[in-house]
């Protein structure tokens, strides 16, 4: 143990105070099939809130020597820290935000594990099995929650921002806040932070109480995006996709700050949702909004919209610049359009039945060099299947920037290939470079950004952005 690290014993604190045997065993399993890897790397995130990387690798690396043991004891269970970082502690007492963030990474992963291991049937492409999965492991946690009016605001954008960008952010928060709006985020820093850390005082000054504040992650972010402390109710996913679908049920309007792959990714997924034949009549308010000097921003994010998807995809949402005010009341008018719909339709406030997510949606992409550059990426087929496309393409570009398995992949083979219709792809490689060159890639101050992606035109073979 260094000055840096601290060795402590950590008690649940209202919740899993008990395991069955089997559940240990597989937290204690460091074989492929175990559980024990995959809880050390969320709970070493966890733990640190406030460090500077978006690099799960590093983070790893960095913190080679931490280890956690289960221990059972009669009146109930603990965890031993070993080699933790200090900055999870003060007095010798871990904080207590970090300690719920802790015991949620146990809940989750445990929940979401024995469900799988319960229902030897499930199939991965029947698209109501998962939103069953996704239904319960949200009620696990407490986050659904019936009688409440829908008040529910996603918002989406860059954990890479400018402190100006982050401020809107905060101050967009606020005026939600003040129309009491609940926030909820993928609960990293940057334009995940903000919003709540405006809306906190946006709800003091409302006098609203149990402010509600929930971050949504999955294990191949959370060591990049590490859960902020404002967070009071954190959710793990199993994966991307199950973390997507967990912000449209759940959620009801989003707003979309400035961001980079990873905002695009979800962009394109929101827009393939809201696109396909059954959910043209459903309501959802998307607000897109930033700074006077991210108009343009938004300019280059509605062209390439325009051009992939069409018109139709941009009726979907509003772009505000400059103005929280003006967001905020577009988004509580939005909301009451949606309790309005699900009022007469008699379906759930708290959980968005009526929404159809389509299998392609929630089939989990494994972004391999193999799986990127067999992306089927022309118009050769429905809207949203392009969208649906055009998003694993981001989504391996994110593993490629943050996700360990993508860094050593990329390490190892080089970038991932993206191949396609030029039409399309020529438009994504100028977004992607813009990313670059905005530094929406890498967190301020981190190493510099190495593309984890090469744009490859097929009628020359030529390649893009290297």
């Amino acid at each position: 143990m260094t000055d840096d690290t601290v060795n402590a014993l950590v008690s649940p604190e209202g919740s899993l105070e008990i395991l069955s045997s089997h559940e240990v065993n597989r937290l204690k399993d460091k074989s492929e099939g175990g559980l024990y890897r995959l809880f050390r790397q969320c709970a070493l995130a966890v733990m640190n809130i406030g460090t500077e990387t978006d690099d799960c690798k590093d983070l790893m690396d960095l913190h080679a020597d931490f280890d956690l043991r289960l221990i059972q004891q009669p009146r109930g269970l603990k965890l031993e820290l070993i080699n933790a970082p200090a900055s999870a502690f003060v007095d010798g007492e871990m904080l207590r935000g970090i300690r719920e963030h802790l015991f949620a990474v146990l809940r989750d992963i445990i929940y979401a594990h024995s469900i799988l291991a319960a229902a030897p049937g499930f199939r991965r492409d029947d698209g109501e099995t998962t939103t069953n999965l996704i239904f319960h492991i949200l009620r696990n946690a407490r986050v659904l929650r019936p009688g409440h009016q829908p008040d529910m605001v996603v918002c989406w954008g860059g954990h890479s921002i400018s402190r100006d960008e982050y401020k809107y952010t905060k101050d967009v928060g606020h005026e939600l806040g003040l129309r009491n709006l609940s926030i909820c985020t993928g609960c990293g820093p940057g334009a995940m932070k903000g919003p709540m850390k405006g809306a906190t005082i946006g709800h003091a000054k409302q006098r609203v109480t149990g402010g509600r504040y929930i971050g949504i992650t999955e294990p191949g972010i959370i060591g990049a995006e590490a859960p902020n402390p404002i967070v009071n109710e954190l959710v793990i996913m199993p994966d991307i996709e199950k973390r997507l679908e967990a912000f449209v049920r759940a959620g009801h309007g989003i707003v979309i700050f400035p961001g980079g792959v990873g905002t695009a990714e979800e962009i394109l997924y929101l827009l393939g949702v809201l696109l396909h034949p059954d959910n043209r009549h459903i309501p959802f308010p998307i607000v897109m909004t930033g700074r006077q000097e991210n108009a343009e921003y938004f300019r280059m994010i509605d062209r390439f919209i325009r051009n992939a998807l069409g018109d139709e995809a941009a009726d979907h949402y509003e772009i505000i610049i400059d103005d929280p005010v003006a967001v905020a009341r577009a988004m509580k008018h939005g909301v009451e359009s949606v309790e309005a719909f699900r009022r007469e339709h008699q379906d759930a406030y708290y959980f968005n039945w009526m929404l159809t997510v389509d299998p392609v949606f929630q089939k989990p992409f494994d972004p391999t060099h193999e799986s990127m550059r067999a992306l089927q990426l022309d118009r050769d087929q429905p809207t949203y299947l392009l969208a649906a496309n055009l998003r694993k393409a981001f989504s391996g570009i994110v593993a490629g920037n943050v996700k360990e398995q993508g860094i050593r992949q990329v390490q190892e083979r080089g970038p991932f290939e993206i191949a396609g219709d030029p039409e399309l792809l020529r438009p994504l490689d100028d977004l992607l470079a813009a990313f670059v060159r905005q530094n929406r890639m890498k967190l301020p101050g981190s190493s510099a950004y190495r593309p984890s992606y090469r744009i490859i035109d097929t009628t020359t073979q030529s390649t893009g952005t290297d």
